[in-house]
């Protein structure tokens, strides 16, 4: 009886391991789904997300195709960079948001970073800004290190000789390497071995 109480405890576990991803995906999915069809009230489920996805598919279009499209949110955009205390939380967004995605992705070059001598580790990481010069650091580089598991992560300024280019993972590879702990697609991405010397 015990047995069999193990082998189900044990084939119990085994599912949850199994549907536990799929299941907090058809979630997040359904929650933003939910988040985003409710901006339009009085509407049927699903409508309000579909105009919303099918105005901002048409603003984004119109923001980049057009000059008349493009200069209204220019103009839209200084106003917001020039208002006093809305310009700190728009530009602090803005950057955030053009950092991950769009024409200028600032998180396209993944690098190893010496964090410790003795023993010698290494941390995966997005070099940020070559030069620090302009703050008082010359001779070092802004290397952006995510967290595990977060959307957070920090900035430190280390010298250019304790940094590598990664060469075996596309940024994108690199930043789920980052974020997963080093347990995603970890087995597709080890360093070179001249790293570890």
């Amino acid at each position: 009886m015990r047995k069999v109480a193990s082998v189900l405890l044990r084939s119990f576990l085994q599912g949850l391991i199994l549907l536990s991803p799929i299941a907090l995906t058809v979630y997040l999915l359904y929650t933003i789904f939910i988040g985003i069809d409710s901006l339009i009230p009085f509407m049927p489920r699903g409508i309000g997300f579909l105009i919303i996805i099918v105005a901002v598919t048409s603003l984004g279009y119109l923001g980049t195709r057009f000059f008349v499209g493009k200069w209204l949110f220019d103009s839209f955009s200084y106003v917001m960079t020039h208002t006093p205390g809305v310009k700190y939380i728009y530009s602090s967004i803005k950057d955030i948001v053009n950092s991950f995605v769009g024409d200028k992705k600032r998180f396209n070059r993944p690098v190893w970073v010496r964090v410790g001598d003795n023993p010698e580790m290494w941390r995966i990481g997005f070099l940020t800004q070559e030069d620090m010069g302009s703050l008082g650091l010359p001779g070092k580089v802004a290397v952006y290190l995510p967290h595990a598991y977060a959307i957070s992560g920090w900035v430190i300024m280390v010298d250019e000789s304790s940094i590598r280019p990664v060469t075996t993972m596309k940024s994108g590879e690199a930043m789920k390497f980052a974020v997963s702990g080093g347990i995603t697609t970890a087995e597709e991405t080890e360093p070179n071995d001249d790293t570890k010397n």
